[in-house]
């Protein structure tokens, strides 16, 4: 029989602990609780010969489908009149993976202590996002948790096809750019030096673009190590550089600026806000409230800004439609007209998701636009670089006759 080791608060506030022996945990809640202690923490001692198998469970990862699942069979259960603490036990029980099963049993056992759902939620950031904890949060507060969790599923299932879609479109690309790199790096260290050394033996001039590859090549084969080194090192600074809040602006602000890809990631970023803030509002979350969760949704720190300049107008007693009209990278004259009119006629939550649906279809046709300019441009550039490396080999070839001497 597993042992269970617990940290409860006594009548007096103080902390108290103990091991108690019990077939579950449920066993043991109600055992402290009868001894007039109030649980905090209960964890399940392992047995030395279960130690290695109890640390693989520990120590493993619990996949986005497994909190996905979590999110839609626990709204089920709520929508059903499962008592919480009841649909939390079901939840963890029927959980598929090992991992998954005991992170939702701590769950349970937080909320069986006393503390709320977002709370035990919020203890575990790596599994639940902070806009996650926070609809749970107003969900609770306001009697409609089944229907925030059901909306947060089905939000989280549309992100992550959304995501699924950039991801696709962009293997391709960069498949093409990994293969010209590799094919420039042979001709330059293993093709091109076996070329300099015939040419030498004939003496003569060779022409100029034979002369410049060349010395390329043989630049590339002496500093070929020293030039890997210091992109690697370039690679460091820079993913340090993208911890920092400051790095991090550096790069949203030169990525905004691109042509094309700067337009699918403003687009990306409208589309996910409208949807959270349609989401939160039809669920009946406050209109400020809303819009602080739905920031965060973006994704983009740069045009996050423009959204909290907008709440502190809305807070003014401004239109939500007024308050976003100064971002237009973000929101466009169309967008926020829309917004207008949704306001005005009291359908802003109805308005909202529907925006963020039409603008999802715009953004996969650019996506697909987008796509389709990349792939013959990279594949033009590798043609040209491979192309050039090879003609400038065989010029010294038709001028053979006067290289020989």
């Amino acid at each position: 029989m597993p042992q269970f080791v617990y940290t409860a608060l006594d009548s007096d506030g103080k902390k108290v602990s103990g091991s108690v022996t019990a077939p579950s945990r449920t066993v043991v809640l109600e055992e402290v609780r009868r001894a007039g202690l109030r649980p905090i923490s209960l964890q399940e001692k392992p047995d030395d010969d279960a130690s290695s198998g109890t640390q693989a469970v520990r120590t493993g990862r619990v996949s986005q489908a497994s909190v996905e699942s979590f999110t839609r069979e626990l709204a089920n259960l709520l929508t059903a009149g499962v008592p919480l603490s009841r649909a939390l036990e079901i939840v963890a029980h029927e959980a598929a993976q090992p991992a998954a099963r005991q992170k939702w049993t701590e769950i349970r056992d937080d909320v069986m202590g006393g503390m709320s759902l977002a709370a035990a939620l919020s203890r575990r950031p790596q599994l639940f996002s902070s806009v996650y904890v926070a609809m749970v949060k107003s969900g609770e507060t306001g009697g409609f948790l089944n229907t925030v969790l059901e909306q947060i599923a089905e939000f989280r299932s549309r992100e992550q096809d959304l995501k699924g879609r950039v991801k696709a479109a962009l293997v391709y690309p960069a498949l093409l750019a990994c293969l010209a790199t590799g094919v420039l790096a042979f001709l330059l260290t293993f093709f091109i030096p076996r070329f300099a050394s015939i040419f030498a033996d004939f003496g003569g001039a060779l022409p100029a673009l034979t002369r410049a590859i060349m010395a390329a090549s043989a630049w590339l084969v002496r500093y070929g190590i020293a030039l890997a080194g210091f992109l690697a090192a370039c690679a460091v600074v820079v993913r340090r550089s993208l911890e920092s809040e400051a790095g991090q602006r550096i790069v949203e602000r030169t990525v905004l600026r691109m042509p094309g890809v700067g337009t699918v990631i403003a687009r990306f970023a409208l589309v996910r806000f409208c949807r959270m803030l349609g989401t939160l509002l039809a669920a009946g979350v406050p209109l400020v409230t809303a819009l602080s969760v739905a920031q965060e949704a973006i994704g983009n720190r740069t045009l996050a800004d423009t959204v909290s300049r907008g709440i502190e107008e809305v807070k003014a007693g401004s239109g939500l439609a007024q308050s976003l009209s100064a971002g237009r990278r973000l929101f466009p004259a169309a967008v926020t007209e829309m917004i207008a009119v949704a306001e005005e006629s009291g359908r802003l939550d109805k308005e909202l998701i529907r925006i963020a649906s039409a603008y999802e279809a715009d953004l996969d046709r650019q996506l697909r636009m987008l796509v389709a300019v990349i792939e013959p441009a990279l594949l033009f550039l590798m043609a040209g670089i491979v192309g050039t490396v090879v003609v400038g080999m065989l010029l010294p070839v038709f001028t053979l006759q006067e290289l020989i001497k």
